[in-house]
């Protein structure tokens, strides 16, 4: 039995170095783990409980909605914006803490990583991301982190998934998530 992740991306730029390393995990996926890299955060109208009726809600967001409720975990990545979480990834965070109580993400093991110019690679929005999912009702992996500072000069000529040191902490990151999610009892 495989274990399911869900990653999302909080940059909408086809360069983001956020999605590179979100690309890197997807490679470096041990095995019995699959990660799904969603698509489509940019068509998600922002949240607004007068669309999120039976019959309404937006197809966009009920995807991420099937997405989410059909992994075993979550893996989000996140650049910083003026010091805080991409609306896009709080956006998509809101539409899956719903209906209050029973989210698609309810329950379920969430780790935050991410990359960022400055020196502390994004840790504020890190942060903040896993306070939204936290409320939203995801199970926070607090002890598992990953926040890569330097990325523009990191990776502007190196993709993560070549960068070693990157790759080794990515692939501890993973193997923390995959036993999260029941990855060792399904191996037993």
């Amino acid at each position: 039995m495989s274990v399911r992740i869900l990653a999302l991306v909080g940059s909408l730029r086809a360069g983001s170095h956020n999605r590179q390393l979100a690309e890197a995990a997807v490679k470096l996926a041990p095995e019995g783990v699959e990660i799904a890299l969603h698509e489509g955060l940019a068509e998600i109208p922002f949240y607004n409980e007068d669309i999120d009726v039976e019959g309404g809600v937006p197809a966009a967001a009920a995807q991420l909605r099937e997405a989410a409720a059909a992994a075993d975990a979550l893996l989000l990545f996140t650049p910083e914006y003026n010091g805080t979480i991409p609306a896009v990834l709080k956006n998509a965070i809101d539409w899956l803490s719903r209906p209050f109580g029973a989210g698609a993400i309810s329950g379920k093991p969430v780790v935050v990583a991410g990359t960022a110019f400055g020196q502390y690679g994004g840790v504020w929005a890190q942060d903040e991301t896993r306070k939204a999912v936290g409320i939203a009702g995801g199970k926070v992996v607090e002890d598992v982190k990953l926040a890569i500072p330097g990325s523009m000069t990191r990776f502007a000529e190196t993709h993560p998934a070549d960068d070693a040191e990157v790759a080794e902490q990515l692939a501890e990151v993973l193997n923390r998530l995959h036993a999260l999610a029941g990855g060792e009892q399904a191996a037993a």
